[in-house]
């Protein structure tokens, strides 16, 4: 009886132990397939709590900070370019004054106005300068214009002549023939 009963007591736990080892196995499978184990409580809650969907007014009020900040920064940057150049001639004049009182201890007050004057023909002189240069260049981008204009309006009539039609549909070859004849007479000379 005893042999009876102890195969008995190993087949049941055998029973038992297969059981536990599926359903183990299979727990452990699942979790694989689901990507591992779940979130703890406290991740969940913070998984939960940040807020990582997409928000357009959010996005527009960062997209107008950002070009305000843009603006603002062209700003200063365009007030210290014209403080800059203010205060250019006087900072040259400055040095001049202070490279004359160096080198010779007493001046007349007229040598010292040549000296700003000087300072200030050079100054008018490079505007000038800088002016005609500015002129020179809108004159030849207008003249390029205008040239571009030009052939964009014989394109333009061109384009409209080959693309006429009889009342039939057919293309009007007067408009074509007289294109052949100018090009073959343009290689020519």
């Amino acid at each position: 009886m005893t042999k009876k009963n102890t195969k008995d007591n190993h087949s049941e736990e055998n029973r038992g132990n297969m059981k536990n080892s599926k359903s183990v196995m299979m727990n452990k499978k699942n979790q694989k397939r689901l990507g591992g184990g779940g979130l703890s409580l406290a991740a969940f809650a913070n998984a939960k709590s940040r807020n990582n969907n997409y928000n357009p007014a959010l996005i527009k009020k960062q997209r107008e900070f950002y070009k305000n900040s843009k603006c603002v920064n062209k700003y200063k940057k365009s007030l210290k370019q014209q403080s800059e150049l203010q205060n250019s001639p006087s900072v040259a004049m400055r040095i001049l004054e202070e490279e004359e009182t160096k080198s010779s201890g007493n001046m007349d007050k007229k040598s010292k106005k040549k000296n700003k004057q000087s300072v200030e023909k050079l100054c008018l002189n490079k505007r000038q300068e800088e002016e005609k240069a500015r002129l020179e260049k809108e004159a030849s981008f207008q003249t390029k214009k205008e040239a571009r204009e030009r052939t964009e309006a014989q394109r333009k009539e061109l384009r409209s002549k080959m693309y006429k039609k009889t009342k039939f549909g057919q293309p009007v070859m007067k408009y074509r023939i007289e294109h052949l004849l100018e090009s073959i007479q343009g290689s020519n000379k």
